[in-house]
Order: C-alpha cells, then sequence, then structure tokens
C-alpha cells in the first residue's frame, strides 16, 4: 500500500465519525507488537516481509535486546473500506507486570482496545488485569485470539480439538467479563436498596430482596465475545493471516448457497451441515458430526499448513489457483517453507483487513462516548456529578458533541509526558534541499573557491623581494589581521558547533494527550489545571468566560502556558501539525515545565481536573543511588527529575539521611529506570545499593507453645530470672510498665501523665482499613472543614453512605469484651491519618470522634483541647516507624487509658479557652506560642496558680499580663512538643512490652512450566521461602500453572534463576498482593531446657525475620552481629534498636 501523506491524515483528522482511539492490550509475549506491526505494514510504512521481525514501535535499544515492549507507542494508520475513510489512531502498550502504569495511560486516551490472547497459553494475569482495566475506563473491547499457527506446529491439535480448545478460551475471557458486570449491577442494586430503604417506611422483615432480580432485567449481551457478533478475530499475527467468520460466511454463501446472515450466526457453535438435505442442523455433538467452524474453516487452514510443512508442490498449487493468488517464485523457492507459508495467507486472509475492519465496526468513535464515562471523568474522588457546579455540568455537552467549533471550550487531558531526543523533533531533522537553496549553496561554493585562488596568488607575490620598506610593512600587517579574522572565525565556528551539539543531546519531553473537545492551536495560550484544582472554589475568583490570556488572579493549583508545538505521532517519527481538532490523539511540546506527570489543559476555569490513572502495579522496590565522582550530584540530582517526570509510575525520594532514593515497580523495570538515569537524563556513571526492601512492624498475641512445640508456663526454665531481671534494668527510669503492657510516662516537666496500652488488631480490620484508605482520607477532610467553621454543603449523601457502611463493617469485626464502644472512641488513624493502625481513647471527661462528618460532632471546652493534636501527632510519629527497623507499623490499636495534666497545664488550657475581647482573634495568633510553651518549676509554684484560680475573674489586661508569665518556656522546650515526644516514646515502649513481629511484602507468583521442569521449579520456590498455593494442569496441554506467593525481600534474581534451572521453559510473573506476618520471632533467645538442647546455646539457626532486620540495619549502617560493639541488648530496652542520629 502508498504511504500516507500528512496532509491527507489531518484531513481525516477533522472527520470526527471516522476516527477510532484504539489500543492494543495483552499479556507479555502475546503477540500485540507483531499484530501492530501488520497493521503498520499495511500503510506501507514497513515492509510486509520484516512485519513481527523488525518490531516498530519498540523504538528503545533495551526493548529490541529483551524483547518486551517497555511503553505504550502511538502511531496514526489509514484504513479505507469501501467508499469509508478511516483514521486510526493506535497505541501499542506493553503487557509485563512491571509497566502495567503504561497501560493505564494508553486506555485513558482511547475508546476501544484490542485484547489479544495467545491460542495456547490462553487467559493469564495480565490479560484478567488489562480487562479490569478497560471495564474501570468504560471502553469497549474487541478480541483477537493470536498464534493459532502454535496448535498446529507445536501441539498438533487435530481441527476438533483447536476448536474446542478455542471454545474453552472464548468461555475464559467471557467469565471474567461476566464476573465485572455482575459485580457492577450487583453495586447498583445495592444503592438502589439503601435508598428505597431510607425513603419507604416498610419493616425490614417484610422485605426479601432478590439479588438476581437486577442481573435478569439487565441485557449484558453485547458485553460477551462471540464470533458471531462480529467481535472476535482468529489470527496468527507471525504469519501474516487472520479472519472473522464473516468473511467466511460470504465466501461459503455463494457456494453452498446459503444466505450470508444464516452462516454468520450458525459458523460458530453446535451446528453441522447435512450434506444430503443441504441444510443446517444442531447438535454435531450428540450425532458424531464435524462442527461447521471445523467442517468449512479449520479443516481448510490445517491442510494448507500440511501441504506448505510437507512441501507437498502439487496440492500447493492446487490451493493456490483455486483461491486466485499470485506468489513469487522468490518465497514458493524459499528454504524457510513459513516464508512460503506467509505470502500465501497474508493475501488469502490478511490479517490488517480483518482486525481493521472489526475496529471500524464494533469499536466506538470519540462522538459515541458514553455520559457514564464522562461524569466519571469528571468527578474527583467521592464527588458526584450533581455535587459539581453548574457551568461545570454544562460541560458535559462539550464532551458528548466532541464539538470542533470555534466556539467549543478546548478540553485536553495528559496521560503521560514521555522524552524524546532533540534531534529527533521535526524542526532539527534534516530536511531535503531545494532547488533555490541548491543554487545558493553552489554560488557560495564558488566564491569560496575564488578567495583560496586569491589567497594563493597573495602569498606567491609576497614571498618576492619587496620593492619598499612601506609596502612590506603594510602587507605584513594586513597578514596578522587576516589570520586574526580566521581564528575569531574558526572560534565562533567551533562555538556555535558545541552549542547545537548540547542542544541535540538534550532530552525534550511531549505530552501524550487527547483532545476531548474544541480545537488545539500552536501558540494557543491555555490552563493547566493541577490534580487538587476545584472549580467550585476558582469561579468565587474567576468569570466562567475568561480565557487564559486575561490578567487573572492567582488561582490555588491552576497556571497559564502556551502550547509551543503540536505533533501527529507515528511511532519513531514525529510530524508538525498546526492545529488539532477534537477527538484525537496527539502529541504537545513546552509543557515541560508546567505539567510533571498528568494534568487536564482547559480554555475553560469551570473545568474539573480529570479522575486520576488507575495504576494496577504499586512500586515497591527501592535502591538508593549516589554518583561514582561527588562532584556529579547536580547532574544526578537534574537526571532524577527528568525520570520522575519520564515515567508516569517511579518515585523519587530524598530521605532524612540524604539518600537519594528510587521507587520502582520491580526487577525489569528498576533496570530500565538505571538505564535511564545512566545513558540519557544524568549522563553520570553512578553506584546502587542493593534493593531496601520495605516491611513492616506489628504485635501478636502472647505464644501459647514455645518452639520446640510445649506448652508455654509447664516446661523447666533455665536463666529466666536473670534475664527478666537484666529486661527490667534495660526501662529507663520513670517509665511504668505492668503486667499487662500498660505503659504509664511523664513529660520530662511532670506537667502531664500518659498511660497507654498497644493491642493487636484483627486481620479482617486491618484490611478494611488498608482497602478504605481513601475513604478515611475523605473523612479527614471533611472533619477538618467541620472543625474550620467551613461549608459543608458538599457532602454528598453518596459519600456518607459509605462512610456509616464502613464504620458498620468495623462495628462487626470489633466485638467482644476488649472491644466494647471502640468504634466511638476512634480518636485518629494512622500513619498519615489513613493508616492501618487506629489510636482509641478511654478515659473521662473527653469526647472526639472521627465520625464527626456523620452529625456526630461534640463541641465541649475541656482542658484537653488544647493539646489534643499533640497526642495525635505522637501517635502518627510511632506509627510511621517501628523500633525495629523503623518501618510503619500496621495492624497495631493504641489506646490512651489515663491522661493526666496537672493544674499548671489545665491554667494553660483554660487560659487558652476564656472568652473575652480577644477570643477568637487572639486565640488563632496565639495558639502556635500556646501550643509551644512549657513550664519550670523554680518559675511558679502550684498553690500560686490554685490561689489565682479561685481569684475574681481577670480583666482582659491582666489575662494578656498572665499568659505572658505563664508562657516562659522551661528547659525542657514547648510543653506541646513535650507531649508529642512522650506520647511517641509511650507507643514505643507500649509496641515493645507485646510479641513483636515483622511483615514481609509478598509478591503473587504465577509460572507457567512444562511437566519435566516441574521438580526444578518447586526447588527455587523453596530455596526462596516460597510457598505454593495451587497447581493445575491446563485442559489440553502438556503445560501446568502453579500459584504461589514469594516474599519480595528474595525476588531479586527468581526470574532469571528460574529460567535458568529450566533451560528458559518456564517465566514468572511477579505482582505485588499482600504483607504477611513472619512467624519466627526476631528477638527470640531460648529460654527452656528443651530450647537449649534443640537449639543450642547460641541459638545461631536460620531465623528469617532477624535475617531481615540485620540485612535492613546492616544497610542503615546500623550492623547487629556479634562482631559490633553497637549491640541490641546494650540499648535501654531489649527491644529495641537505636534509632539513627539523623
Amino acid at each position: 500500500m502508498v504511504l500516507t501523506s500528512v496532509e491527507k491524515m489531518v484531513g481525516l483528522q477533522k472527520k470526527t465519525s471516522g476516527i477510532r482511539n484504539i489500543c492494543i492490550l495483552a499479556h507479555v509475549d502475546h503477540g500485540k507488537t507483531t499484530l501492530a506491526d501488520c497493521l503498520i505494514s499495511s500503510n506501507g510504512i514497513i515492509s510486509s516481509r520484516l512485519a513481527g521481525k523488525l518490531r516498530y514501535l519498540d523504538s528503545r535499544e533495551d526493548e529490541q535486546i529483551r524483547g518486551i515492549t517497555m511503553k505504550s507507542s502511538a502511531i496514526s494508520l489509514h484504513f479505507v473500506k469501501g467508499d469509508q475513510e478511516y483514521l486510526i489512531n493506535l497505541i501499542d502498550s506493553p503487557g509485563h507486570v512491571d509497566f502495567s502504569s503504561e497501560v493505564s495511560t494508553a486506555v485513558r486516551l482511547c475508546d476501544g482496545c484490542i485484547i489479544v490472547v495467545d491460542a495456547v497459553e490462553g487467559v493469564c494475569p495480565q490479560t484478567q488485569a488489562v480487562l479490569r482495566q478497560a471495564w474501570l475506563e468504560n471502553i469497549r473491547p474487541v478480541l483477537v485470539i493470536n498464534k493459532i499457527d502454535r496448535l498446529i506446529v507445536e501441539l498438533k491439535l487435530t481441527p476438533q480439538e483447536a476448536y474446542l480448545h478455542l471454545k474453552n478460551i472464548l468461555e475464559q475471557v467471557n467469565a471474567i467479563t461476566g464476573a465485572l458486570f455482575t459485580s457492577k449491577v450487583l453495586e447498583e442494586r445495592a444503592e438502589k436498596e439503601t435508598e428505597s430503604e431510607s425513603i419507604s417506611d416498610i419493616a425490614p422483615g417484610d422485605q426479601i430482596y432478590d439479588w438476581s432480580a437486577g442481573l435478569e432485567d439487565t441485557d449484558d449481551s453485547h458485553l460477551y465475545f462471540s464470533p458471531d457478533h462480529g467481535n472476535v478475530v482468529f489470527a496468527s499475527a507471525i504469519d501474516g493471516w487472520g479472519f472473522g467468520i464473516e468473511h467466511f460466511a460470504k465466501l461459503y454463501s455463494q457456494k453452498i448457497g446459503i444466505k450470508a446472515a444464516v452462516l454468520l450466526k450458525t459458523l460458530w457453535g453446535d451446528y453441522y451441515l447435512n450434506t444430503k438435505a443441504k441444510k443446517i442442523m444442531k447438535g454435531d455433538q450428540s450425532k458424531g458430526k464435524k462442527p461447521l467452524f471445523v467442517q468449512l474453516v479449520l479443516d481448510n487452514i490445517w491442510s494448507l499448513y500440511e501441504a506448505v510443512m510437507k512441501r507437498d508442490k502439487e496440492k500447493i498449487e492446487k490451493i493456490v489457483t483455486s483461491l486466485g493468488l499470485k506468489i513469487g517464485a522468490r518465497e514458493s523457492r524459499h528454504a524457510d517453507p513459513k516464508v512460503h507459508l506467509n505470502a500465501i495467507c497474508s493475501q488469502w486472509l490478511p490479517i490488517s483487513d480483518a482486525v481493521l475492519s472489526m475496529v471500524c465496526n464494533k469499536l466506538p468513535s470519540p462522538l459515541d462516548i458514553t455520559a457514564e464515562r464522562v461524569e466519571k471523568l469528571m468527578c474527583v474522588g467521592a464527588r458526584t456529578f450533581d455535587s459539581l457546579p453548574p457551568e461545570t455540568q454544562e460541560l458535559k455537552s462539550a464532551f458528548m458533541k466532541c464539538s470542533s467549533e470555534g466556539t467549543a471550550p478546548v478540553i485536553v487531558f495528559v496521560s503521560k509526558m514521555f522524552a524524546v531526543d532533540a534531534k529527533a523533533l521535526p524542526h532539527n531533522k534534516p530536511r531535503p534541499l531545494t532547488q533555490e537553496e541548491i543554487a545558493h549553496r553552489r554560488e557560495l561554493a564558488k566564491q569560496r573557491h575564488a578567495e583560496k585562488l586569491a589567497a594563493n596568488q597573495g602569498k606567491e607575490l609576497s614571498e618576492k623581494p619587496p620593492g619598499e620598506n612601506s609596502s612590506e610593512v603594510t602587507g605584513s600587517a594586513g597578514d596578522t589581521k587576516g589570520e586574526e579574522q580566521q581564528l575569531t572565525g574558526q572560534v565562533e565556528i567551533m562555538t556555535s558547533k558545541a552549542m547545537k551539539q548540547e542542544a541535540n543531546n538534550k532530552e525534550s519531553f511531549i505530552a501524550f494527550a487527547r483532545v476531548f473537545s474544541g480545537v488545539v492551536q500552536r501558540g494557543q495560550k491555555i490552563f493547566v489545571l493541577g490534580p487538587k484544582y476545584d472549580p467550585a472554589e476558582s469561579l468565587h475568583k474567576l468569570s466562567s468566560q475568561c480565557s487564559a490570556t486575561d490578567d487573572l488572579p492567582l488561582v490555588p493549583h491552576m497556571t497559564c502556558c502556551t502550547l509551543e508545538n503540536l505533533y501527529l505521532l507515528m511511532g519513531r517519527e514525529l510530524e508538525d501539525l498546526e492545529e488539532v481538532p477534537a477527538g484525537n490523539v496527539l502529541g504537545i511540546g513546552g509543557l515541560q515545565d508546567f505539567v510533571l506527570k498528568s494534568a487536564t489543559l482547559s480554555t475553560s476555569p469551570a473545568c474539573p481536573p480529570f479522575t486520576p490513572l488507575n495504576f494496577e502495579a504499586t512500586p515497591i522496590v527501592r535502591v538508593a543511588v549516589e554518583p561514582k565522582h561527588p562532584s556529579d550530584m547536580p547532574q544526578l540530582v537534574k537526571g532524577m527529575k527528568l525520570l520522575n517526570q519520564a515515567d508516569p509510575c517511579v518515585q523519587v525520594l530524598i530521605q532524612e539521611t540524604g539518600e537519594h532514593v528510587l521507587v520502582t515497580a520491580g526487577e525489569v523495570h528498576l533496570q530500565r529506570c538505571l538505564d535511564d538515569l545512566k545513558e540519557r537524563f544524568a549522563k553520570v556513571q553512578i553506584s546502587v545499593s542493593a534493593p531496601i526492601i520495605p516491611f513492616r512492624e506489628t504485635i501478636t498475641r502472647p505464644p501459647k507453645v514455645d518452639m520446640v512445640n510445649e506448652e508455654i508456663g509447664k516446661q523447666q526454665k533455665v536463666a529466666v530470672i536473670h534475664q527478666t531481671k537484666e529486661d527490667q534494668n534495660k526501662i529507663p527510669e520513670g517509665i511504668q510498665v505492668d503486667s499487662d503492657g500498660l505503659v504509664t510516662i511523664s513529660t520530662p516537666n511532670k506537667q502531664a501523665t500518659l498511660s497507654v496500652r498497644a493491642m493487636p488488631l484483627p486481620e479482617e480490620v486491618t484490611r478494611l482499613l488498608e482497602e478504605n484508605s481513601d475513604l478515611i482520607r475523605t473523612m479527614e477532610q471533611l472533619n477538618t472543614s467541620l472543625n474550620e467553621d467551613k461549608k459543608t454543603h458538599e457532602i454528598n449523601q453518596k459519600t456518607l453512605d459509605r462512610i456509616k457502611e464502613f464504620k458498620q463493617k468495623l462495628e462487626q469485626n470489633l466485638q467482644g469484651r476488649k472491644w466494647r464502644n471502640a468504634v466511638d472512641q476512634i480518636w485518629s488513624f494512622g500513619p498519615r491519618k489513613c493508616g492501618p493502625n487506629i489510636l482509641l481513647y478511654n478515659f473521662e471527661s473527653y469526647k472526639k470522634s472521627v465520625w464527626q462528618c456523620l452529625g456526630n460532632a461534640v463541641k465541649e471546652v475541656s482542658k484537653y483541647r488544647d493539646f489534643e493534636n499533640s497526642i495525635v501527632s505522637g501517635f502518627q510519629l510511632a506509627t510511621l516507624s517501628g523500633p525495629m527497623c523503623e518501618e510503619p507499623l500496621m495492624g497495631v490499636c493504641f489506646t490512651v487509658e489515663k491522661w493526666e495534666m496537672n493544674k499548671v497545664g489545665e491554667m494553660l488550657s483554660i487560659s487558652s479557652q476564656d472568652p473575652g475581647e480577644c477570643g477568637a482573634t487572639e486565640h488563632k495568633q496565639s495558639e502556635d506560642t500556646t501550643l509551644t510553651s512549657g513550664f519550670t518549676d523554680g518559675v511558679y509554684s502550684v498553690n500560686e496558680h490554685q490561689d489565682s484560680s479561685q481569684s475574681v475573674p481577670k480583666s482582659p489586661e491582666k489575662i494578656s499580663k498572665h499568659k505572658e508569665d505563664v508562657l516562659l518556656a522551661d528547659c525542657y522546650g514547648p510543653f506541646s512538643g513535650q507531649l508529642i515526644a512522650t506520647m511517641k516514646e509511650a507507643c514505643r515502649y507500649a509496641l515493645q512490652a507485646k510479641p513483636q513481629r515483622l511483615m514481609a511484602a509478598m509478591y503473587t507468583c504465577e509460572i507457567m512450566a512444562t511437566a519435566e521442569v516441574l521438580g526444578r521449579v518447586y526447588a527455587v520456590l523453596s530455596k526462596r521461602e516460597g510457598r505454593v498455593l495451587q497447581e493445575e494442569m491446563k485442559e489440553g496441554t502438556d503445560v501446568f500453572i502453579i500459584k504461589a506467593v514469594l516474599p519480595v525481600a528474595e525476588s531479586f534474581g527468581f526470574a532469571d534463576e528460574i529460567r535458568k534451572r529450566t533451560s528458559g521453559l518456564a517465566s514468572p510473573q511477579l505482582v505485588f498482593s499482600h504483607w504477611e506476618i513472619i512467624s519466627s520471632d526476631p528477638f527470640w533467645v531460648p529460654t527452656t531446657e528443651e530450647e537449649y538442647l534443640h537449639f543450642g546455646e547460641k541459638a545461631d539457626s536460620e531465623n528469617q525475620a532477624r535475617k531481615y532486620m540485620n540485612a535492613y540495619l546492616r544497610l542503615s549502617l546500623l550492623d547487629f552481629s556479634n562482631s559490633n560493639p553497637l549491640r541490641w541488648h546494650v540499648f535501654p530496652s531489649s527491644l529495641t534498636c537505636p534509632a539513627p542520629v539523623w
């Protein structure tokens, strides 16, 4: 096919009904990029012979070496079907789980997707993940079952067996879709039932819920994949062929004489052809007949493969002649039969026609965007569409129309920023010279040649004996001037070349974006809306009709920028554009300083920011990075900033120690980021630490049996008395720990005393807190606005219902005597006020709850009010870094049993609460000073304050004077700071009074392996502390699917080791799953006679938790081995390690 010009593409961009924005999604190595090559070759961009070998959209060197896609790439294709012309914006996405964030960026910009499934491997973990992502983004999928040639060549299945295998794959894919649909319907049904409950007054016993009613009433036939619906293509991308059953329906309707519509319905399914009656009948299996699909389709393909592979020339010629094909002599004589096969199949059943026809027929254009998707995109967080301002709601019609009129507001979403070499930009590329430029250059060459000849003649004259002295002087002066000019000219040329080279070596950032409304033009000024931008607040300051060119006041999370360049994305190439109408995917230059990873662009300030992208992978692998030469540190910092911008998933942190840390999604992702940092962004040599594995710290109930499974308390103890005495000596003075683990501690100035107890939370509660972290964050925001007396009309009923449901679930899971009224006494969650730990209060004369947003707000004047934030802050700090490895806590409940303040502390709180003329304004101004004040015993006595409290009420002047006297800081620092530190210490000691455990991050691991290497896979898993959950054989193959869990700490080099041990026959997929408690106690030492006999006096056998803890501490320069003088038992508590100096 002839290469389509840019002008033609620009013309097609204006016909919105003919645009299809699609992405290719699949598991790794299922053939996405090969399929993309076949589609690209149909436009003449690459040769059809190179399709599948070139991997055109894998433009990175490491992608070509590894053979996997690592980033999303887009290309625009032209497709003609009958009289209709289509512009297909195709995005190829990665299949490896480490790069699933790239899938999220691609899916957001598309209206449909092609799901590719390997015919041999079937549905794999990433297939399920991409189907779920497509469902969450409300985009319509079509299915391509690829690599059918493997069923013939590798598995050697018969056509009948292959048909059953394909049928099974379709059922698996439809089962996933059905599960997603069912969960959605049941959610909607539950919401309707809760609404009707609140409206109706019927007794609960009178209502009977029939959950299946919602499923029966809803039509879901359009969601499922079926060849007779036209949304399934069977293909072999490497051999260049693919078909939908409509192709064979048209072909056989002429030969058999049966209507194409009838064949379309019966070619797939339980039908067979009765040759005598020339009728299609049902029940092929019961009557032992071949299904129609096998008889008319698969038998022909199998016979073609058999003929070509066996080099049966007569049969091949017969097939080629009957199909009316022309095969070149080069292909037919080629030594590789696959070349001959590709030449026949690509002409008979071209895959590009089959796939692109299905895309154009079954996937929607930008005009067909659903109202549900628009509302979902416009509503951030817990907000509903109805709660948005009226001006914002009006923009919904602009989304739906996808209008390219001049009056339509421009709305663009940037899903990611990607880096390209400055040389690859269109204006930096060498272009062919015009005739005028060639003529001009010829004239310049002639002039230079003439000047050179003149200079040579001048040299010859100067060599002759001089006639006069004056002429000699002038001649030499002229030569020196000429030399100076020549030198300055050379310097200028060298500096200009160096500047050009430096500019070419720079990385330019281009925004990967889609226009949802309006026309984007080069040089246009536009608003950049950050993820926290709120149109409701900005519309009070701005008019909805204002534009980015006006002089506007500062609005939070909104800036203005100019769109410098617009690009048509053509895979490895970029083409300049002047304007881009609605519905198109494009690249935008000049946003590097305004957009970090993703953003919403609009000409209307009423436009809300789009919903954040859904990332399947969690960044969990951390490494510290430093330059080999300290002088290169500024370049490394700059390079890490660029890397952070270029990758949607990577996180760049600077720790308190000053270390620069990279957080990535997995081992392959980490390697790619480090390569980019060294070769593209920082361009310096770097040193990388061993991976820093994240852990969590928790506590458990005291065990009932010891390490040799003897019941605790009944064995003969050895040296236990000595050990307990040693433990007691390690508790600092002033801290009391009772037998139940209640820790009592006072502030350094003895003005307040706290009693704190730690308890493990049930697993169900910890899981519930993790799943609802976003909801807890929303609750915190609502409570803050209530405390600050802000308007709360934005709290919608749906959010309140979710909070009530969350509270009910907590009450259901926190049952029993020790959890009585616990849910109502929740003071805070932590860390960061939304984590999986709980702070409770259990002392009198105090009422504060996280459930204020449900109408449970209690505003009372108490002596604790001004210092409650200090207690919460101490809890947040304690949960953010535990005593074992300075890692966050998980699944721990802290209860404040007692909080006593003596008279000095009470006087401070009463004085700050005293209403008066200076009350409201002065309180706000002096709150910080009040909370940062302390007292000395030598300045005021308690009796003085008791006397003063019994005296006549003071005037405002006396109050202010009293405050000046009282707010004198003591030698221990501010009182609020003392409370924070005391609460943190109390939580730590309460934690150490219970059995502590480490929690390891766990991967779920899915491995596909044949029977002969199964034992080797198990050996590698057991060596790395893995645990097999399930093993099943894939139907119709000799492949086993092993599902296991593996600690993240043991995962480095796991994939390589599996491949080496199995000679490449097994390859694992690792996805972060959950946190799991390591059962072994990191501080365990033998205490009984049986334990001494079993483990020895040193007990130096392998302890997994201690191994991880020592490795972490070694990384933090705190080695706790016996040879190190900083041994852990030297420090104040036997169960703690020293906090880092920093």
